[in-house]
Protein backbone atom coordinates (compact mmCIF):
# COMPACT_ATOMS: atom_id res chain seq x y z
CA UNK A 1 0.00 0.00 0.00
CA UNK A 2 1.28 3.74 -1.11
CA UNK A 3 1.90 6.19 1.72
CA UNK A 4 -0.50 8.76 1.49
CA UNK A 5 1.18 12.12 0.98
CA UNK A 6 1.17 13.62 4.19
CA UNK A 7 3.69 11.29 5.15
CA UNK A 8 5.77 11.50 2.96
CA UNK A 9 6.98 15.11 4.83
CA UNK A 10 10.08 15.08 6.65
CA UNK A 11 8.67 15.81 9.98
CA UNK A 12 12.46 15.93 11.63
CA UNK A 13 13.06 19.39 9.58
CA UNK A 14 9.56 20.91 9.82
CA UNK A 15 9.07 23.73 11.62
CA UNK A 16 6.03 25.64 12.19
CA UNK A 17 4.56 27.59 9.70
CA UNK A 18 1.70 27.60 6.87
CA UNK A 19 2.42 24.94 4.02
CA UNK A 20 0.00 23.37 1.22
CA UNK A 21 -0.58 19.95 1.93
CA UNK A 22 -2.71 19.30 -0.81
CA UNK A 23 -4.59 20.47 -3.89
CA UNK A 24 -7.41 18.15 -5.11
CA UNK A 25 -9.76 18.67 -7.97
CA UNK A 26 -13.34 17.99 -7.60
CA UNK A 27 -14.89 18.39 -11.03
CA UNK A 28 -13.40 22.13 -11.94
CA UNK A 29 -13.13 23.10 -8.48
CA UNK A 30 -10.13 23.01 -6.45
CA UNK A 31 -9.90 22.52 -2.79
CA UNK A 32 -6.53 23.41 -0.85
CA UNK A 33 -5.74 21.95 1.87
CA UNK A 34 -3.21 23.36 4.44
CA UNK A 35 -0.88 22.42 6.87
CA UNK A 36 -1.01 24.90 10.22
CA UNK A 37 1.80 23.55 11.61
CA UNK A 38 2.01 25.31 15.40
CA UNK A 39 4.54 23.18 16.60
CA UNK A 40 8.33 21.27 15.88
CA UNK A 41 6.85 17.87 15.34
CA UNK A 42 9.14 15.48 17.35
CA UNK A 43 11.11 18.07 18.93
CA UNK A 44 8.50 20.60 21.02
CA UNK A 45 5.56 19.17 23.26
CA UNK A 46 2.38 18.17 21.57
CA UNK A 47 -0.41 20.24 22.31
CA UNK A 48 -3.12 18.93 25.02
CA UNK A 49 -6.57 17.96 23.57
CA UNK A 50 -8.19 21.01 25.57
CA UNK A 51 -6.64 23.51 23.67
CA UNK A 52 -6.71 21.62 20.23
CA UNK A 53 -10.17 21.28 21.33
CA UNK A 54 -10.79 25.33 21.97
CA UNK A 55 -8.84 26.24 19.13
CA UNK A 56 -10.75 24.17 17.16
CA UNK A 57 -14.18 25.68 17.76
CA UNK A 58 -12.94 29.32 18.01
CA UNK A 59 -10.86 29.06 14.66
CA UNK A 60 -13.97 27.00 12.90
CA UNK A 61 -16.41 29.80 14.60
CA UNK A 62 -14.01 32.77 12.95
CA UNK A 63 -13.59 31.14 9.62
CA UNK A 64 -17.58 30.66 9.19
CA UNK A 65 -18.20 34.09 10.01
CA UNK A 66 -15.96 35.36 7.49
CA UNK A 67 -17.07 38.16 5.19
CA UNK A 68 -14.13 36.28 2.63
CA UNK A 69 -13.73 33.36 3.62
CA UNK A 70 -16.65 31.98 5.45
CA UNK A 71 -18.55 30.52 2.49
CA UNK A 72 -14.72 29.18 1.23
CA UNK A 73 -14.11 27.72 4.45
CA UNK A 74 -14.74 23.57 4.05
CA UNK A 75 -13.16 22.19 6.50
CA UNK A 76 -10.82 23.18 10.24
CA UNK A 77 -10.00 20.92 12.67
CA UNK A 78 -6.48 19.37 14.19
CA UNK A 79 -4.29 17.26 12.93
CA UNK A 80 -3.97 13.60 15.00
CA UNK A 81 -0.49 14.32 16.41
CA UNK A 82 -1.35 17.48 17.86
CA UNK A 83 0.93 19.78 16.37
CA UNK A 84 -1.24 21.56 14.21
CA UNK A 85 -4.86 22.22 12.18
CA UNK A 86 -5.66 21.55 8.56
CA UNK A 87 -7.80 23.82 7.07
CA UNK A 88 -9.11 23.85 3.53
CA UNK A 89 -10.78 25.73 1.65
CA UNK A 90 -12.51 26.16 -2.15
CA UNK A 91 -10.33 27.49 -4.64
CA UNK A 92 -6.62 27.44 -5.64
CA UNK A 93 -4.39 28.83 -2.76
CA UNK A 94 -0.75 29.16 -1.76
CA UNK A 95 0.38 29.84 1.86
CA UNK A 96 0.93 33.25 1.03
CA UNK A 97 -2.34 33.77 0.66
CA UNK A 98 -3.60 33.15 3.70
CA UNK A 99 -1.26 34.83 6.17
CA UNK A 100 -3.18 37.78 6.63
CA UNK A 101 -6.06 35.18 7.54
CA UNK A 102 -3.97 33.45 9.71
CA UNK A 103 -3.18 36.36 11.23
CA UNK A 104 -6.54 37.23 11.95
CA UNK A 105 -7.73 34.40 13.19
CA UNK A 106 -5.27 33.61 15.54
CA UNK A 107 -5.50 36.90 16.89
CA UNK A 108 -9.39 36.66 17.29
CA UNK A 109 -8.02 33.50 19.29
CA UNK A 110 -5.66 34.95 21.17
CA UNK A 111 -7.66 37.96 22.59
CA UNK A 112 -11.17 35.54 23.10
CA UNK A 113 -12.55 35.65 26.21
CA UNK A 114 -15.71 35.01 27.85
CA UNK A 115 -18.04 31.37 26.75
CA UNK A 116 -16.12 29.54 23.71
CA UNK A 117 -18.94 28.99 21.04
CA UNK A 118 -20.31 25.86 21.30
CA UNK A 119 -18.65 24.49 24.55
CA UNK A 120 -22.20 22.70 26.30
CA UNK A 121 -23.63 19.74 26.56
CA UNK A 122 -26.19 20.71 24.06
CA UNK A 123 -23.68 21.97 21.34
CA UNK A 124 -20.55 19.48 21.25
CA UNK A 125 -19.89 16.11 22.14
CA UNK A 126 -17.05 16.60 24.64
CA UNK A 127 -17.84 20.20 25.77
CA UNK A 128 -15.73 20.19 29.44
CA UNK A 129 -12.47 19.02 27.28
CA UNK A 130 -11.76 22.89 27.09
CA UNK A 131 -8.38 25.08 28.22
CA UNK A 132 -9.64 28.95 26.62
CA UNK A 133 -6.28 30.10 28.75
CA UNK A 134 -3.73 27.97 26.75
CA UNK A 135 -5.64 28.39 23.64
CA UNK A 136 -5.14 32.43 24.05
CA UNK A 137 -1.34 31.88 25.08
CA UNK A 138 -0.71 29.10 22.10
CA UNK A 139 -2.67 31.08 19.62
CA UNK A 140 -0.21 34.01 20.51
CA UNK A 141 3.22 32.15 20.53
CA UNK A 142 2.21 31.12 16.96
CA UNK A 143 1.62 34.26 15.74
CA UNK A 144 4.42 35.82 17.74
CA UNK A 145 6.80 33.53 16.37
CA UNK A 146 5.69 32.50 13.32
CA UNK A 147 2.94 34.23 11.87
CA UNK A 148 3.81 37.88 12.66
CA UNK A 149 6.85 38.69 9.89
CA UNK A 150 6.87 35.11 8.26
CA UNK A 151 9.92 33.72 6.23
CA UNK A 152 9.59 31.59 3.29
CA UNK A 153 10.85 29.01 4.14
CA UNK A 154 7.74 28.45 6.77
CA UNK A 155 5.11 28.61 3.48
CA UNK A 156 7.16 25.88 1.86
CA UNK A 157 7.45 21.94 2.87
CA UNK A 158 10.94 21.39 4.03
CA UNK A 159 12.66 18.97 1.27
Amino acid sequence: MEKIASFTINHLSLQPGIYVSRKDHIGTETVTTFDLRMTSPNEEPVMNTAEVHTIEHLGATFLRNHPVYGEKTVYFGPMGCRTGFYLLLAGDYDSKDIVSLMQEMFTFIRDFSGEVPGASARDCGNYLDMNLPMANYLAGKYLKEVLTDIKPERLIYPD
